[in-house]
Order: C-alpha cells, then sequence, then structure tokens
C-alpha cells in the first residue's frame, strides 16, 4: 500500500518531538502496541534524523516520516534517514520540488486560498492545513470543500480528542495530525505506557467516524493521482 492511502486508512498522524534517540524505539512499539502504525517525526531537534532511522530498524511495520521540513538540507537528511514522507508547515516551492526529485511525499503546509493555489500549481493535491484551529479549523475546510474539490488536507494544531472527529467526518480531510497522544513531557519522562492509552483512544475515535480500511468511505478521501501526483 502506497503512503497516502495508508495515512488515509489510519487518519491520525502523531506528530512527535523526540529529545533524545534513546526514546524512539520504545515510543515506536508504543504506537504500534495501541493500533497506529505510524509517526512524524519534526526536525525540531538535533536527533530527528537519528530518531527515524531507529525506527525504521527496529520497527519495520511502523510507517514513519519526517516533519518540519524547512529547507532542502531537511528532506535530504530525512530521506537519508529513511523517512516515507516529509511535512513542511508551509509552502516552500523550492523544497517540494527538491522532494519530488526523491520521488517522496512531500505535505507542504497551507491556510489560505491563496497559498492551496500556489501548491496546486506545483502538483500538490494532498496539503497540510496549519495551524488549523487559528486558521478556521472546520469551518474553513468546508468553505473551501466545493471550490478546491481535488484538495486533500491533513489538517494540524490544536487538534486533540474533543475535535477529532469533527475533522475526520470531513470528505476532504485525508488524516489529522497531532501530538496530543505523543506529548513531550511523556516522551521525556518515558511514559510509554501513558502513550500508548491515548494513542488507543485516539484510534478509538478514528474508528467510531472511519470504519478503517475495510471501509469505502476512505478511498474518497484520496488524492485521484495516489502518492507521485501529490508530491
Amino acid at each position: 500500500m502506497t503512503v497516502l492511502p495508508r495515512l488515509g486508512d489510519l487518519g491520525i498522524v502523531p506528530v512527535v518531538e523526540i529529545p533524545s534517540v534513546d526514546r524512539a524505539v520504545p515510543l515506536g512499539r508504543a504506537l504500534l502496541a495501541a493500533g497506529l502504525p505510524c509517526a512524524e517525526i519534526t526536525f525540531r531537534t538535533a536527533a530527528a534524523a537519528d530518531a527515524i532511522r531507529a525506527l525504521r530498524d527496529a520497527c519495520p511495520d511502523l510507517l514513519v516520516g519526517a516533519g518540519t521540513i524547512l529547507t532542502v538540507d531537511q528532506a535530504d537528511a530525512a530521506v537519508a534517514a529513511g523517512a516515507s514522507f516529509l511535512v513542511a508547515p508551509g509552502f516552500n516551492p523550492r523544497v517540494v520540488d527538491h522532494a519530488r526529485g526523491h520521488d517522496v511525499p512531500m505535505v507542504p503546509g497551507v491556510c489560505t486560498p491563496s497559498e492551496i493555489e500556489g501548491a496546486l500549481a506545483s502538483h500538490v493535491e494532498f496539503m497540510k492545513f496549519f495551524p488549523a484551529e487559528v486558521a478556521g479549523g472546520v469551518a474553513f475546510l468546508k468553505a473551501v470543500a466545493p471550490v478546491y474539490p481535488t484538495v486533500r488536507f491533513l489538517p494540524t494544531g490544536g487538534i486533540g480528542p474533543s475535535n477529532l472527529a469533527d475533522y475526520l467526518a470531513l470528505p476532504n480531510v485525508l488524516a489529522c495530525g497531532g501530538s496530543w497522544m505523543v506529548k513531550k513531557d511523556l516522551i521525556a519522562a518515558g511514559d510509554f505506557a501513558g502513550i500508548e492509552r491515548l494513542a488507543t483512544e485516539a484510534v478509538r475515535v478514528a474508528r467510531s467516524v472511519r470504519p478503517g480500511p475495510a471501509g469505502t468511505s476512505i478511498d474518497d478521501r484520496t488524492p485521484a493521482g495516489g502518492a507521485h501526483d501529490a508530491i
């Protein structure tokens, strides 16, 4: 299964700020145990690339991506470490084009119609909507849906247990990103049981809206061109 359909099936992308590489594998195993085999390791710490590499080696069933990709050098480092997808908070055409050269899905961030159209001009149809709640949340996504019918979003920012289902119910939302189940303090404290518990609850909420891989609604949310057309 290619990357974007997998994200659509999961419905949730845990956004992880990893403090040190020794926390990576226990975190990955906690997510796998919770039934949420995915992690976006953000390039906000020096441990990011090594954490991605460790997860790819120790947790082969985990879909590992890289987040907060702001430069081509970060994109190169993430791909070299084994990231299966790249995510950015904003839209930088140079980074998007560079990622395309690696044949790795790149999900740039947008929060205005002009940015959406800029991404479309770069042949991107799967976009991060960030910061989601601050930029209009569910109401914004509903408003732009009829204008940009081919675009699918990864809303991130301000999403948690109380509003996850509202976002996942939208046809133009492929998956939601969030850190509430992988909070920095839990990772730092080594509370991987707590992370597993929160991730399990997140999966339960997602499955209450979407039935998962066996359902038919997920396919409708996947960009028609597949992973390669979305970078």
